[in-house]
């Protein structure tokens, strides 16, 4: 996900939000569900990847205890007062952000904080937000980017090994790369202390979107809300799970399999009653890392069907897009 954004309290201008009516939650086994210890995990991580863009992974080996905490951490910085959490932002794009994603007009029903998850790549807002925080918040984020980034590249080496591409680590280098460009999102979708009958509404949380890195490692709390959009056009409502993982394929590696995986179009919608709080761990490539099919996929050039591009270019590019644009068109090939 590439956002910016400018901070607008919460309880402000609540018409802009737009309401949805709740969609059923289907049965669990319409999302793939994949165990990191099975020894086929390799070949249903390849087909999930194909036909959703999107699964569950389950025995992946981070602590549970880790997880609870850093969710406990992140409400206790959104439990602040308004003012206190103001002062690490506007995101640049990292920092504290509300109700505005991205700056071409997008809002939802969300506040969020966005950190760097290369500490080389040094943010004044990132620094803010830990200002604000007891030292354990910090650990934790610290320590949970750690575990994430293993559970991600041991997807993205599962990924290798099931598509048949000689060097594991193909994937998985960009994103354990010092200089990768990775980062991490906790979400909070507010209750609302309104009454009336009209704001008991489904409210827009994140509008409909794909991430733009290689590979998003999502957890949520309890709460639905998440949705994801299958092949046909429709949306599925994604059980949620606290103690499991989803992952999402990302822009970059539907272009470097060449289309064979699709970057999983989804969206969040927020019941105003009930909070919900996501943790994502986006694993991205170094700014200067070139993208593009893979020559081990797709040998001959006139059969891509992207341009090859720096992941700067691409990240900027996103910059200056609404957060439902088709982000890779102006970089697919001209037939």
């Amino acid at each position: 996900m590439v956002v910016l954004s400018q901070p607008i309290p919460l309880d402000n201008h609540i018409s802009v939000i737009p309401t949805y009516k709740p969609v059923p939650v289907l049965t669990s086994q319409i999302i793939p569900v994949v165990d990191l210890t099975h020894p086929e995990a390799k070949t249903r991580i390849v087909k999930a990847c194909e036909d959703f863009g999107f699964f569950k992974v389950v025995n992946h080996g981070v602590r549970p205890e880790l997880m609870t905490r850093l969710e406990q951490e992140a409400m206790g910085f959104f439990a602040l007062p308004q003012s206190h959490k103001n002062r690490a932002g506007p995101p640049e794009p990292y920092g504290y952000g509300n109700k505005r994603i991205g700056p071409n007009g997008d809002v939802g029903w969300i506040e969020y904080i966005l950190l760097n998850a290369n500490p080389q790549l040094s943010s004044p807002k990132t620094s803010a937000v830990f200002h604000q925080t007891p030292q354990i918040f910090r650990e934790s984020v610290e320590e949970y980017m750690e575990e994430l980034k293993k559970v991600s590249c041991k997807v993205l080496e599962m990924v290798a090994e099931g598509l048949g591409i000689e060097a594991r680590d193909t994937l998985s280098k960009m994103v354990r790369d010092e200089k990768s460009d990775s980062c991490l999102r906790l979400n909070h979708y507010p209750t609302t202390e309104e009454e009336e009958e009209e704001e008991k509404k489904v409210k827009l949380g994140f509008g409909e979107h794909t991430d733009p890195q290689i590979i998003s490692v999502l957890r949520s709390n309890n709460t639905s809300g998440l949705q994801i959009c299958v092949k046909d056009g429709s949306w599925v409502a994604v059980p949620p799970d606290h103690s499991s993982f989803f992952i999402n394929v990302g822009d970059a590696l539907q272009v470097m399999t060449n289309g064979r995986f699709k970057s999983v179009k989804h969206r969040v919608l927020a019941d105003t009653r009930k909070s919900r709080v996501s943790m994502i761990y986006f694993g991205g490539p170094p700014l200067s890392e070139k993208i593009a099919p893979l020559p081990c996929l797709v040998p001959k050039q006139e059969d891509w069907l992207y341009n090859e591009f720096t992941w700067s270019q691409y990240k900027s590019s996103a910059y200056k897009s609404k957060l439902g644009d088709y982000r890779l068109g102006r970089f697919e090939k001209q037939s």
